[in-house]
């Protein structure tokens, strides 16, 4: 079997590895997961090269994270598919056995959601960008990455529009614009004008575009719409090209400030920005909104995944009664009188 592309130009097995992820356009961090998981299969079989190494190992390998490691399924899943990409992708070599190892089964896990009043909380605890980004997340559902990838193209106000381009499954799709942060978003584009503007008048390099265009547009990451609406305050140097140039903002930043507004807040629920995107598709089915319209909203390819925000509903609805509340006035009777009440066998 021939490997997912060309011949490989690197030697040491970590770079082809590197090679063939850019080649099929994977994003940076899968592209460092892999190299965690194959440079871990490698170490733990004794510096062996995989391509000396079979079936025997891998599932060695595999069951050592179940049993000793006590990984998770999805971490579990993940491992495997490291490997799988690498026999096939890097090596070019399709063995039987691979096709015949079990991914372990998702755990399905009904999401943490905030109620109305808990956002609100946790909103007004935060403040500058992190407090813009957060309100914008949960105000259309947008994933953290989604979010801080916005480019001033993709954000028209004329249409109270918001495309979200290349989200998960390299998909793009549109969410509402938040009429109510309207005015702030403006008011960030101006700051984000700001500092594309010094960008250019110090001839720094451009933002990072998809390879494909900048080979086809040189200097397309220098123009104004390509910007990002949340740009970083300081530059950084490309891990993949090593240009010194203009990132968006961190995920750590919001990750950070929100983790201690929960806390300020009092929330014991576990809550992570990605509870923002779930709060916000609760939210809309409690208000009537049709669920093919929320899966559109989110971008899953599969209703079913939007399904598992009804199963929280169907409880916190109150729509099925539990059996121990035909029997709350007997129980909420006080002691003197239950006392009195006749005893049956």
């Amino acid at each position: 079997m021939k490997p997912g592309g060309p011949p490989l130009q690197s030697l040491r097995l970590l770079d082809q590895v590197r090679e063939r992820a850019r080649y099929l356009h994977y994003s940076l961090s899968t592209e460092k997961v892999y190299l965690y998981w194959v440079r871990f299969f490698v170490h733990s079989q004794g510096l062996r090269h995989p391509r000396d190494m079979g079936a025997p190992e891998v599932e060695a390998f595999l069951t050592m994270l179940a049993t000793q490691r006590k990984v998770s399924s999805s971490t579990h899943n993940q491992a495997l598919s490291a490997l799988l990409f690498l026999y096939r992708e890097v090596l070019g070599i399709q063995l039987p056995w691979l096709d015949n190892i079990r991914r372990p089964a998702y755990t399905k896990r009904i999401p943490a959601v905030l109620t109305r009043d808990e956002v609100a909380g946790v909103l007004a605890l935060l403040q500058g960008e992190a407090s813009l980004l957060a309100r914008l997340l949960y105000g259309t559902g947008m994933r953290l990455m989604e979010g801080l990838r916005l480019r001033i193209k993709d954000v028209e106000f004329d249409r109270h529009a918001i495309i979200v381009r290349e989200a998960k499954g390299n998909k793009d799709r549109v969410v509402m614009l938040p009429r109510s942060l309207a005015p702030e978003l403006r008011a960030q584009l101006l700051a984000a004008r700001a500092v594309w503007e010094a960008d250019r008048q110090h001839e720094r390099g451009g933002v990072e575009v998809p390879h494909a265009l900048e080979a086809k547009y040189p200097g397309l990451g220098a123009r104004w719409g390509w910007f990002w609406l949340f740009p970083s305050p300081t530059l950084s140097t490309d891990p993949r090209s090593g240009v010194v140039r203009r990132h968006h903002l961190f995920e750590e930043r919001l990750q950070r400030a929100l983790k201690k507004a929960v806390v300020q807040a009092g929330i014991a629920k576990p809550v992570s920005v990605h509870t923002l995107r779930h709060s916000f598709a609760t939210h809309l089915l409690q208000a009537g909104t049709d669920i093919r319209t929320v899966q559109e909203l989110l971008g899953p390819s599969d209703v079913s995944t939007t399904m598992i925000y009804t199963h929280v509903l169907k409880v916190a609805a109150g729509g099925t009664a539990s059996p121990l509340d035909a029997l709350a006035p007997s129980l909420a009777a006080p002691p003197a009188v239950r006392e009195a009440a006749p005893a049956y066998c």
